[in-house]
């Protein structure tokens, strides 16, 4: 069902005006408010098929236009951060939480509407409100059934720095995904265990470009297994199956940093001047319309918002005994630092 723009923001309009200025008259604050002709921009760093969605999903509803600007999370992160003050997107979502804590760190985010914040759980979200989690993804280990069975999969991530797993697993280094699962890894266990990992991955595992060079490599038999993504090998399943037909997926579990669920984030730029229309989005997005997207739509990343459900062919979250990772703690400076340290990137 339709509604106007104003319906949808005249119970966050309050909000975020209190937010920015809290000496705003009351009756200047209950004013409806008109979208801007011009829309809201969005640097996207999701993948670009859902973001699309979700776009032109609240687009219909609100009347409001949405103009994407996509990239990569470090990409669009440290674009925002040289363009501060003066940056022209309004909203920034991410893949991973590493990408949009930069963003934070800088002090670049006005605060979220309660009213957005509450849509979420607080494990999906970080303490501050200044973003909030709107997807995830799951870490796991994809294998070729013909080369390991069950009773020889790793029993935790960290065992794949042993000699026995020389030349045998692979990974995408370079790609914003592994550096979010590595900076899980860094937050849970230290710079120490996470330098040592590192150094044993350089020396053990094949590295490829990209997740679904990973999933195309384990298929094909080319290694015995990979870390990757969950969703990389439900997409895939869902089409035709050639890339990954040959695979299995193992989930660590056990609160083992190869259980780690990444957070896909949105946030609303401070510098952004329409603040009203930029809220709705990301309330929207963490609300029932955006999650109802990841539960009947083909990304198969995971819903997260209160009540959400996600796609049913998913492992559910509740099951995945992922570790509890502090989000806006991620490090993405830190993580490229130590991996080039010891030459992976």
């Amino acid at each position: 069902m339709k509604f106007s723009f104003t319906s949808l923001v005249s119970a966050i309009a309050l909000g975020a005006t209190l937010a920015v200025a809290p000496l705003a008259s009351m009756a200047q604050t209950a004013r409806a408010v008109t979208p801007s002709p011009d829309g809201i921009v969005v640097y996207n760093a999701q993948h670009v098929s859902l973001t699309k969605a979700w776009a032109d999903a609240f687009s219909r509803e609100t009347g409001i236009k949405v103009t994407m600007r996509n990239g990569s999370d470090t990409e669009l992160g440290n674009q925002i951060v040289q363009e501060g003050a003066s940056s022209p997107a309004d909203v920034f979502l991410t893949e991973n939480s590493p990408a949009i804590a930069l963003v934070d760190t800088a002090g670049l985010f006005a605060p979220l509407n309660p009213a957005t914040l509450s849509e979420v759980p607080d494990s999906f979200r970080p303490a501050h409100g200044r973003w909030v989690g709107i997807a995830a993804r799951s870490t796991i280990f994809v294998y070729n059934k013909a080369k390991l069975t069950p009773a020889q999969l790793p029993k935790s991530m960290l065992d794949l720095a042993g000699p026995s797993w020389k030349g045998r697993w692979a990974a995408s280094p370079s790609g914003a995904d592994f550096q979010a699962i590595v900076s899980a890894l860094l937050e849970l266990k230290g710079e120490a265990a996470t330098l040592a990992w590192l150094k044993a991955m350089k020396e053990n595992a094949i590295r490829y470009k990209g997740n679904s060079t990973v999933l195309k490599a384990v298929n094909a038999g080319q290694v015995e297994g990979g870390i990757i993504y969950h969703y990389y090998r439900f997409g895939d399943q869902a089409k035709t199956g050639e890339n990954s037909n040959s695979t299995e997926l193992h989930y660590f579990r056990n609160q083992d940093p190869g259980a780690f669920v990444s957070i896909s984030g949105g946030g609303v730029l401070a510098s952004s001047k329409h603040q009203p229309e930029a809220q709705a989005f990301v309330k929207w997005i963490a609300g029932k319309g955006g999650q109802e997207i990841l539960k009947t739509g083909d990304s198969y990343e995971y819903a997260v918002g209160v009540g959400a459900q996600s796609n049913p062919k998913l492992v559910p979250l509740a099951e995945l005994q992922a570790p509890r990772v502090e989000p806006s703690k991620l490090n993405s400076k830190k993580v490229t630092d130590l991996m080039t340290q010891v030459g992976l990137l």
